[in-house]
């Protein structure tokens, strides 16, 4: 499908640092991350969550560190996985020197949480040292006493006010290889929070509706918030906060960004809900191919409508479409273009057949 002047986003100027091997910021891809939920300690049971979740799409992946034994596995870790960590810590700054040494590629934290100016230098110090970012993270459930005192709530201009004094505690160590969130489970208030931050500040945000709920509910707060950010050109790396299976994150993520063009990976399915008009189970079929075509990484774009109402529109604008048709024949368009009458039972094994051959010609142009 060709691009269109109404779909283009310009997104806010960033600078750009380095999570690992990921760049972040800038004309940069947005990319996706997602947490762990295993116990870090649990070192086998981490790498294989964290492959999970690579093999899902994942850029970077967060994990929990609280205590020594938990940045301890990450020296294990990292050397099993292939997608940069993140090491959450809270309070303790010597967990956050740890995770550095570890191998940990970046560090989500609060400087202000972190104690006096020479604990700060030294878990910057080890950040230096050991080429590793920094995530500052502010949480409107979290907020500093004071700047709670002062506003009386969570509201964007306290959340605004926390990431602006823990940028100066940064800058004034003269490190700046960070991103900055300001994260609510609330969406208004998310959207608000950001929206002002980016008008202050150029350093990379990371969006997120934190604690959005099950994959249901989670994964509709998620999008309506960073959907509007997004469209505002506002945000360079996202997560889903979703109380389910963590790579479940990543495909929300993957296709949110999908949905705005923003990033193409794998195939997109365009659907109808179907009816009675319907000349296959459309739904199932949808299903079975969902799962039959996620190992292509390759941008592809199908169709899959069972009637001929809205089919043959739809499949002139998708590399591959099926339209629903009469008496078990259905109609296979190539490029937009009718190419050849398919069984209804030949439609799973025609489609794939077709999607994987259109990947890998694409693959051959690049």
């Amino acid at each position: 499908m060709s691009a269109r002047p109404f779909r283009d986003i310009k997104r806010r100027k960033t600078k750009e640092i380095n999570v690992g091997n990921v760049k972040i910021g800038g004309d940069n891809p947005i990319s996706v991350q997602s947490m762990t939920n295993t116990l870090t300690t649990d070192v086998k049971a981490t790498i294989n969550q964290i492959n999970d979740i690579a093999k899902e799409g994942a850029d970077i992946v967060r994990v929990s560190c609280p205590d020594k034994e938990s940045t301890v596995a990450l020296k294990e870790i990292v050397n099993h996985v292939s997608i940069p960590i993140v090491a959450d810590i809270h309070f303790h700054y010597k967990r956050a020197i740890e995770a550095a040494e570890n191998g940990a590629k970046c560090l989500r934290i609060n400087p202000g949480n972190i104690g006096d100016k020479v604990k700060i230098h030294e878990v910057l110090s080890a950040a230096k040292n050991n080429d590793c970012s920094v995530r500052i993270g502010v949480n409107a459930g979290s907020l500093e006493r004071d700047i709670l005192e002062k506003f009386k709530e969570p509201c964007p201009e306290a959340l605004v006010e926390s990431a602006i004094r823990n940028i100066n505690i940064l800058e004034d160590q003269d490190f700046f290889n960070f991103k900055v969130s300001v994260k609510s489970s609330d969406v208004f208030l998310s959207i608000a929070a950001y929206r002002q931050l980016s008008k202050v500040m150029d350093y990379p945000l990371h969006l997120g509706i934190t604690e959005a709920g099950s994959f249901v509910s989670g994964s509709i707060k998620s999008s309506i918030g960073l959907g509007a950010l997004l469209m505002d050109g506002i945000g360079d790396t996202i997560r889903i906060s979703l109380s389910d299976d963590p790579p479940q994150e990543i495909k929300v993520g993957n296709e949110i960004l999908k949905s705005l063009g923003l990033r193409n990976r794998g195939v997109t399915i365009i659907s109808c809900p179907s009816c009675a008009r319907q000349a296959f189970q459309v739904i199932d079929t949808v299903k079975i191919l969902e799962d039959k075509l996620s190992h292509i990484k390759t941008p592809v774009t199908l169709s899959i409508i069972g009637c001929v109402v809205n089919g043959p529109g739809e499949a002139a604008m998708t590399d591959i479409g099926i339209t629903g048709g009469g008496k078990g024949t259905n109609m296979l368009y190539l490029s937009g273009v009718q190419s050849e009458k398919v069984l209804t039972d030949d439609i799973i094994n025609k489609v794939v057949f077709e999607v994987e051959k259109k990947a890998f010609e694409l693959e051959k142009k690049k």
